[in-house]
C-alpha cells in the first residue's frame, strides 16, 4: 500500500483537517537517478502553514515552495532505501533522510538523499536525525556564539527548536537560560525536564516584558528568536549593552489566525537598539552545513551522558498526521512532532 496526504483546499487561517485528504496511490515509479524510499518517520512542522495558506506564493529565500490543491504535503523524513541506481552509493536497507515525507513511499533524487550510518543511542534511534537540534546548535555556534556566563532567552522554548536550544546553550556555557511558552504546564516542564532556569508565559495576566525583566533582572545577552512579535519587543526592552539576537523563525506570523503566514510585522523601539548596541541577525542553519555534521558528532556523547534529551511526540499512523499538524499549529505538543506512517 502507498498513501499520501494531499492538500484539498488552501486555508484562510490555521489549518484544519478538512483542508487535507489521505489518498491511495500506486508505488511511485523511479527515474534513472531516483531512489525508492519507504518512510519510517517524518517531521510535522508548524511552518507548513505558510505553504498551504490561501494567497501563499513562493518567496525568495524561503526554502519551502507554496503548495496547490492536489499537491502532496512535504517535510523532512527518514526512511529505508528499497531500490537505488547501482552507481548511487546507496543500497537496499540503507537509511536516509530527505524532504518527501507525508507519504508511505517516495521516489527521491539520489542527490537529495543523505545516508545515515547508524542510529543514535536509544530511545532516540534513527528518529533522532530529524528535527531542529542542529538548527539550534548552528545558531548558537555560528549565528551567535554563546559566551561563558551569558544569559540566554529562547522564544517558543517548548517547540522543536526551543526545546533543544535551552539545553544546548547550557552545554555551551550559558549561565542562565530563560524560555517563553504558552502555558503554565509547559513552563513547569521547561524548568523540571529541560533545565531552563525560568520560563515566561505569553497571554498571562502579567505582561511578558515584565515577566522577562523579573526573570532576567540583569538583562539578557543572547536572544534565540523563533517567534518575533511581543517576545522580540520584550527582548529589546530587557537586552544588556552589546546583546546579540539571532532570528530563526517567525511563528507570530506563521501561526496567526489570519493571513498567509509569510509575514510577521512587529514594532520595535529602535532607540533602545541604538543605545544598547544590539545586534540583530536573521539566520538559516543552511548557511553553515558543516554545523550539521559537527552536531551529530557531539549529540551521541551528550545523549549517552544524559546531558541532553530529545523531546518529541510520536504520532502512530499516517491517518492521524493532519490532526498532528493542526495540534502542532495550536501549540498542543512538546518538542518535535514525528509521524510514523
Amino acid at each position: 500500500m502507498n498513501r499520501a496526504v494531499k492538500l484539498k483546499a488552501r486555508t484562510k487561517g490555521l489549518p484544519a483537517p478538512e483542508h487535507f485528504e489521505l489518498v491511495a496511490l500506486p508505488i511511485p515509479k523511479t527515474g534513472a537517478k531516483d531512489a525508492l524510499i519507504r518512510n519510517h518517520y517524518f517531521l510535522v512542522s508548524a511552518s507548513l502553514r505558510a505553504m498551504v495558506s490561501e494567497g501563499a506564493d513562493d518567496v525568495p529565500g524561503v526554502p519551502f515552495p507554496a503548495l496547490m490543491p492536489g499537491d502532496a504535503l512535504r517535510g523532512e523524513a527518514i526512511g529505508e532505501v528499497v531500490t537505488a541506481p547501482h552507481d548511487s552509493g546507496l543500497s537496499p536497507g540503507d537509511m536516509v533522510t530527505h524532504f518527501m515525507g507525508w507519504r508511505d513511499y517516495a521516489a527521491v533524487p539520489v542527490g537529495q538523499c543523505h545516508r545515515v550510518v547508524k542510529p543514535l543511542p536509544e530511545p532516540a534511534g534513527y528518529a533522532g536525525y530529524l528535527g531542529h537540534g542542529w538548527t539550534a546548535y548552528a545558531a548558537m555556534t555560528r549565528g551567535v556564539q554563546i559566551r561563558p556566563g551569558d544569559t540566554v532567552f529562547v522564544s517558543s522554548a517548548a517547540g522543536a527548536i526551543g526545546s533543544m536550544a535551552g539545553q544546548i546553550a547550557r552545554r555551551l556555557g550559558a549561565g542562565r537560560v530563560i524560555g517563553s511558552t504558552s502555558s503554565q504546564e509547559k513552563a513547569q516542564w521547561l524548568v523540571a525536564e529541560l533545565g531552563y532556569d525560568a520560563a515566561v508565559i505569553r497571554h498571562s495576566a502579567t505582561p511578558l516584558a515584565q515577566q522577562l525583566a523579573e526573570a532576567a533582572p540583569d538583562g539578557i545577552d543572547v536572544y534565540i528568536d523563533n517567534v518575533g512579535g511581543e517576545q522580540l519587543q520584550a527582548a529589546v526592552a530587557t537586552a544588556r549593552t552589546g546583546a546579540r539576537f539571532v532570528i530563526l523563525g517567525t511563528l507570530s506570523g506563521q501561526l496567526a489566525e489570519e493571513g498567509t503566514g509569510r509575514t510577521a510585522p512587529v514594532e520595535l523601539d529602535t532607540v533602545q537598539i541604538l543605545l544598547r548596541h544590539i545586534t540583530i541577525r536573521g539566520y538559516s542553519a543552511d548557511e553553515n552545513p558543516e554545523a550539521k555534521q559537527e552536531w551529530f558528532e557531539r549529540l551521541p556523547q551528550w545523549l549517552e551522558s544524559g546531558d541532553i534529551v530529545l523531546p518529541r511526540t510520536v504520532i502512530d499512523g499516517l491517518d492521524k498526521a493532519t490532526d498532528a499538524l493542526c495540534d502542532t499549529a495550536r501549540g498542543r505538543h512538546h518538542g518535535m512532532v514525528l509521524v510514523k506512517p
